[in-house]
């Protein structure tokens, strides 16, 4: 999978790729990655990339023109007419970073991890001519309701969680699937109960297999040695043997954690 990132910061990139699954997935071959200075495809001396918005008001805008000829140049393709983002291929995206973009999810990451390019465009200063989101990006992305100086953190950051969902990024490939917002997450709480039905056969407690719960759960929380740290112990449940309790006390702790720290979820069965 390729990924370009066009930023008029393109120094920014230096450490955030070279470290972790992303370094190893380059390593790899899984992932290539190409940054992109956007100041190159400037005209004057100055090479300005940005200008004051009409109707007035703070701060500074890209300009269209050089954001327009990076991605023409990267894709060789030219995205002049109405219908070029149309026939753009399916398998690419062009993503505008923005604070107002559609959020950014795991369910969106699971999406883009399908394609096999990904062109992310930097925004800067007060925005992006709206040209560039209507004709140019399939898709205007934010990765919270908050502002940052600029896409190059969100773009590092989407990168990342693409990346780890890419066959043989991981050691573990269950990782991906097991973590909060994945779709395992659901019923990750649960899946314990699922291996110890066997045990009933030879008289251990099991518990029924429940139904998927309607909306993501957050992770459960997890322990390791030692069991005793500073006065601060291991829950009993944990290490007592008893399967299906594991289970339904992960389900519960799930559910409780997801209430208290992300109520917008929605989970509240």
């Amino acid at each position: 999978m390729r990924f370009d990132l066009i930023s008029i910061f393109p120094e920014f990139f230096t450490g955030p790729l070279e470290h972790g699954i992303v370094r190893k997935a380059r390593e790899a071959g899984l992932i290539e990655i190409h940054v992109q200075d956007l100041r190159v495809f400037t005209k004057d001396r100055h090479r300005t990339v940005d200008d004051r918005p009409f109707g007035g008001g703070e701060g500074m805008v890209l300009k269209p023109e050089p954001l327009f000829e990076a991605v023409e140049f990267l894709l060789d393709s030219s995205m002049g007419g109405a219908t070029a983002k149309r026939e753009l291929d399916s398998k690419t995206a062009i993503v505008l970073l923005s604070a107002a973009g559609k959020r950014f999810t795991q369910e969106t990451a699971r999406r883009y991890a399908q394609l096999e390019r990904i062109v992310f465009i930097c925004g800067r200063y007060e925005g992006v001519d709206e040209r560039v989101a209507e004709h140019l990006a399939t898709e205007e992305v934010s990765i919270g309701d908050f502002v940052l100086s600029g896409g190059e953190l969100p773009a590092a950051l989407i990168l990342d969680a693409i990346t780890r969902l890419l066959p043989g990024a991981l050691g573990n490939e269950a990782s991906s699937q097991n973590e909060s917002f994945s779709q395992s997450a659901r019923v990750k709480a649960d899946s314990s109960v699922a291996e110890a039905q066997p045990r009933a056969v030879r008289g251990e407690q099991a518990a029924p297999l429940r139904e998927p719960a309607a909306d993501l759960l957050l992770d459960f929380p997890h322990y390791t040695r030692p069991a005793d740290f500073r006065g601060w112990t291991v829950p009993e449940v944990l290490i007592g043997g008893n399967h299906a309790e594991v289970a339904k006390w992960r389900r519960e702790q799930a559910l409780a954690k997801t209430r208290r720290n992300r109520p917008d979820l929605g989970n509240g069965s």
